[in-house]
């Protein structure tokens, strides 16, 4: 269990973080009760690309939690129709959430740029989930990784660290398509954090730089979660396009 650290600038300095903190942590309290190991390594100061396990739709809620729980902001990237969402639009700006690339691959490209320099120079973190859809894999392992969350890191002059997370629990909360349960209140949900994934092996950003770079953040995400739930990992990660499966709703390409 991660002890209680100090709270990072970007959480001490009033913000819309906070009104939002004060609604937000209380009702997931009565949910969950997260239990956290491996909080050390989520910086306290400085850029990071949180890549968590994606099973259930309020798992987000888990990781904002969380994040802020740990001394962080948490943002996460978002669709970019969202942004132009009267009062929604401009809650996500105010929080600093990320904007998800939709346009041509050059234009995807320089957004991508100005959203990893943007991290780097406000010292800021973000939440992407690697997946990009809630996973499909029938046991709930994590499934092929898209290459949003690398194609972010390595775009930054000193690649920005990105930090593998897995979380178990959730499902027992809102099952994965399913109904949100009320009761019993505080079902006990686990997560582990681990060291930066060495994406020192992945210099560029061309596409199959980029996969193997995913594919290094699943290998340990799947691990992460391995080690929660008490089971080995399997072998090759559910790849929905060979199952005659569509990935709707996704949050990164």
């Amino acid at each position: 269990m991660t002890g209680r650290r100090r709270a990072s600038a970007e959480k001490s300095r009033p913000s819309v973080f906070w009104p939002a903190a004060a609604l937000v942590v209380p009702a997931v309290g009565w949910f969950a009760k997260i239990e956290i190991e491996g909080g050390e390594h989520l910086p306290l100061d400085g850029s990071y690309v949180l890549a968590p396990n994606h099973y259930s739709e309020f798992d987000p809620l888990i990781l904002a939690v969380a994040t802020w729980r740990l001394g962080r902001a948490p943002r996460f990237m978002a669709k970019e129709s969202l942004f132009r969402v009267p009062v929604l639009g401009w809650l996500l700006r105010a929080t600093g959430m990320v904007p998800v690339a939709r346009a041509s691959t050059a234009a995807a490209a320089k957004q991508t740029l100005a959203q990893s320099t943007a991290l780097v120079a406000d010292r800021r973190g973000v939440i992407v989930y690697p997946e990009g859809s809630l996973t499909r894999d029938p046991d709930m392992w994590p499934m092929r990784g898209k290459t949003g969350a690398v194609r972010l890191a390595l775009a930054a002059s000193t690649p920005i660290p990105v930090i593998p997370v897995a979380t178990w629990g959730v499902q027992e909360i809102l099952p994965r398509y399913g109904k949100l349960r009320f009761w019993p209140p505080r079902r006990r949900v686990k997560m582990l954090l681990g060291p930066p994934v060495d994406l020192s092996a992945f210099a560029g950003t061309s596409p199959a730089t980029l996969t193997a770079a995913t594919d290094a953040v699943m290998r340990d995400v799947s691990i992460l979660l391995g080690r929660l739930r008490d089971e080995t990992p399997p072998a090759e990660r559910w790849n929905p396009s060979q199952h005659g499966q569509t990935e709707t709703g996704r949050l990164d390409s």
